[in-house]
């Protein structure tokens, strides 16, 4: 009797397993194994930085030649070559971005008329009266980003502002996320105009506020290809769609600052102190 139930305890199992396998040779999804090469070969951030939930995600549409290597912003050179070598595919070639400040108003030339005491964290301050910071537009300075971002891109200058390395900024967006001011913008390193202000007061009445500020006077426009910049809102505002003709001459005579021409890394400090000219 007990062999017996053996056998149909066995007999029943040997049914199951075999409709198990014949399903999973019906319904199994194939997936190419260089897939899992690429994704050990990328740095697993998983930052987003390239626009896809992961870096798995990354290595299936690289396998697939939907992108390029070259896509991912936090690969060094060597292993998007190594990745491109071992596809025997074309690397690529990705736009560098980066992640920019839109103010520059540091505690060296903005007013706090009330002093903040509370949790030292931007999205805390912004909370209980702005901070303290007269312009209610503008950084505090505590340096939410900078703790936000894995990769050391940031660090806090003397002024209370952050300044971001081009070369470890992955343009992943945390600093953007994590400013409560949105303040944060990701724009191509190529791109070389930018107004470091959001303040919409308009006139040298903002100047109180801040010595650095967008007054809206519309020199700028004047100094730039038409349609190129507009102070329509308050503030100067750039036409991206336009930016083939931006040009130096935007900010010659912006009388604070306000707009710069970027070349490399923002708030760079020279011996004249001007924010205008960086490196």
């Amino acid at each position: 009797m007990v062999l017996l139930s053996m056998a149909i305890i066995g007999g029943v199992g040997v049914v199951f397993a075999s409709f198990i396998a014949a399903a999973y040779m019906k319904l199994r999804v194939w997936e190419d194994p260089r897939i899992d090469t690429v994704a050990g070969m990328l740095p697993n951030a998983n930052c987003g930085a390239c626009g896809l939930p992961g870096c798995r995600a990354f290595a299936e549409q690289t396998v697939e030649g939907k992108i390029k290597p070259a896509q991912c912003s936090v690969i060094n050179a060597e292993g998007v070559a190594a990745i491109a070598e071992y596809l025997d595919i074309d690397a690529g070639q990705a736009v560098k971005r980066v992640a920019r400040l839109l103010c520059a108003g540091g505690f060296d030339v903005t007013s706090r008329p009330v002093e903040y005491r509370g949790l030292r964290t931007c999205a805390a301050a912004s909370s209980v009266a702005g901070g303290g910071k007269g312009c209610a537009w503008g950084c505090l300075g505590l340096g939410d980003c900078a703790t936000a971002c894995e990769f050391g891109a940031i660090t806090m200058d003397d002024a209370g502002l952050p300044v971001v390395e081009p070369a470890l900024c992955t343009a992943c967006g945390d600093c953007v996320t994590a400013c409560p001011k949105d303040l944060f913008v990701i724009r191509p390193l190529e791109q070389h105009l930018l107004v470091q202000c959001r303040n919409l007061l308009t006139g040298d009445a903002v100047l109180e506020q801040c010595e650095v500020a967008c007054t809206a006077c519309g020199k700028c426009v004047q100094d730039a290809a038409p349609g190129l910049i507009s102070v329509a809102t308050g503030v100067a505002v750039i036409d991206e769609s336009l930016l083939s003709q931006e040009d130096p001459a935007a900010i010659a005579r912006c009388p604070t600052n306000a707009i710069v021409w970027l070349q490399g890394a923002q708030f760079v400090r020279h011996a004249d102190a001007s924010r205008r000219a960086v490196a």
